[in-house]
């Protein structure tokens, strides 16, 4: 009898999602490569066609190695594999990154497997689907992530797409899903249907032997269970189990209130437009012009939206220009990094998997519109900027997210800021550079609001109440960007120098922003 280690030893299947070269193939690449010709940045919007790409130029491109090996020579593909190096090509990690992120838009905003397959996002067709071979990938990657729920989700598809007679477009076949579906089902909990998926293996591929193996080790597994079930219910004529004649009621679920509910929840229910502001709080918000008694502003006054009271957030529209947007991107793109985020305990910064998106850090002097830009907070908000951090230019790319957090630093936090010298982030400008066609909003985790991007808006509120203790209410994140690019610019203002712009009070009192000072 096999043991659960041996099992777990021997489950691992790397077998390349490949396909077969044929004149099938030549069209399908044909056809995708015309359409994201005419314009690559709508085509890569999409995350499927993201993904496709990134898994032509990995694990399909190592089954094209292989044939022209064999076909042609090593010494021909070792030319081909100097230039791919060259071209700095994506890699076995990037293949992951994006199969991980279509697995986090299909739980946000709970998408339908086979609707994304067939290429349907939220009702809306934006490619010709996946393969089997495709699918069989996602659920490869999620199996070497110990993802197995999402495993068996792709596993399934690709079998479905299998029998919809795809068998001309891969090398991917019925036993190589079958081992990892069952194994998959079986870590989910489910040891029967694991068994009759060994089974159906089996008879495909009788001496298959890890098959064999794993048949065993269920079978053992199934009975162990059964003997259990039967002691508890006293029916193996043990003595030790005490009858009770306790009676057993099904309750109702109380439902929950959005407040009763976990965070995480909250944030995707928003991300997805499920939680909308009550009419009590939306009528008393104003849109109005604003002009701060600034002879400047006096001609051509902000558009001031109201988009929340208490805390107060404010949308400004208009307030950053199409030229301003393109000299920044333009600056931005050659600097671009991974983002960082700061380690509570250590203040370290270091990558993270709840924040997935490029960032670079523009200052004022290296082009006029950067310093307009930076320079318009000032005017937006009232306060100084003397002590503002650089323009932060982020992108968010496919799946790019930003989970709930804060800007400020709590108390706990080491080192925050330290180096900077200018104590906490007092407030947050966040300026949109793109529009988004489906999801990248800014959510409120907290006060239960959602922002829309828009491109040429910004968004303002303070971080920290007037007391100097940070409001914990402007807790928010970046939701996933679904379809689309995300383009957006942050300046945060700190404490030093707002002394007499913005003057501290000893009660935790709220904030008065039409005094002049905001």
């Amino acid at each position: 009898m096999k043991t659960s280690s041996a099992l777990v030893d021997g489950r691992a299947l790397c077998i390349p999602s490949g396909f077969v070269i044929s004149e099938r193939n030549v069209d399908d690449y044909t056809r995708e490569h015309d359409e994201a010709s005419r314009n690559v940045q709508q085509y890569l919007a999409n995350p499927i066609n993201a993904y496709l790409l990134v898994k032509r130029l990995t694990s399909d491109w190592k089954r094209v190695e292989q044939l022209i090996t064999e076909d042609v020579g090593k010494s021909f593909v070792s030319n081909i594999t100097g230039a791919r190096r060259d071209l700095k090509f994506p890699t076995e990690e990037d293949l992951n990154g994006a199969a991980v992120a279509l697995m986090r838009l299909q739980d946000t905003y709970k998408l339908d497997t086979a609707q994304v397959a067939r290429g349907v996002l939220n009702g809306v067709q934006y490619s010709t689907g996946l393969s089997a071979g495709d699918c069989f990938e996602l659920g490869r990657q999620s199996y070497n992530n110990g993802d197995y729920y999402h495993t068996v989700l792709w596993m399934q598809e690709a079998m479905d797409r299998l029998q919809e007679g795809q068998t001309n477009r891969t090398t991917i076949s019925k036993p190589d899903i079958l081992e990892y579906l069952a194994f998959s089902t079986y870590m989910q909990g489910n040891v029967v249907r694991a068994l009759s998926m060994t089974n159906e293996l089996l008879d495909l591929v009788p001496t298959h032997q890890r098959a064999l193996g794993n048949r065993a080790y269920y079978q053992d597994e199934i009975q162990k269970r059964t003997n259990e079930s039967r002691r508890k219910r006293g029916e193996d004529e043990s003595e030790d189990v005490p009858v009770t004649n306790q009676q057993f009621t099904v309750t109702e679920k109380k439902a929950r209130s959005v407040d009763e509910m976990p965070e995480r929840e909250r944030y995707e229910m928003l991300c997805r437009g499920e939680i909308k502001m009550p009419e009590s709080l939306q009528k008393d918000l104003r849109c109005r012009y604003v002009d701060r008694g600034s002879p400047f502003l006096k001609i051509g006054p902000f558009k001031e939206e109201e988009a929340f009271l208490d805390p107060r957030v404010v949308i400004y529209h208009d307030v950053i220009y199409d030229h301003e947007i393109e000299a920044i991107k333009r600056l931005a793109q050659p600097r671009f990094k991974r983002a960082t985020v700061q380690n509570y305990e250590t203040g370290e910064l270091e990558v993270a998997s709840y924040r997935i998106s490029k960032v670079a850090w523009l200052q004022e002097y290296e082009h006029s519109h950067v310093k307009a830009v930076s320079q318009r907070v000032e005017q937006l908000t009232g306060l100084n900027i003397d002590t503002a951090e650089e323009l932060q230019v982020v992108n968010y790319g496919i799946g790019g997210h930003y989970e709930p957090h804060f800007d400020f630093a709590r108390r706990g936090e080491r080192n925050a800021f330290k180096s900077l010298g200018t104590g906490n982030r007092i407030a947050t400008v966040l300026y949109y550079m793109s529009d988004v066609e489906q999801g990248g909003g800014t959510v409120f985790t907290r006060i239960h609001l959602s922002l829309l991007p828009k491109k040429g808006t910004a968004a303002v509120w303070y971080n920290l109440k007037p007391n100097g203790e940070g409001d914990y209410r402007t807790r928010h994140a970046a939701c996933p960007v679904l379809t689309g690019s995300k383009w957006v610019a942050n300046k945060w203002l700190h404490e030093q120098g707002q002394e007499f712009r913005r003057p501290c009070t000893l009660e935790n009192q709220p904030i008065d922003f039409d005094d002049g000072r905001y």
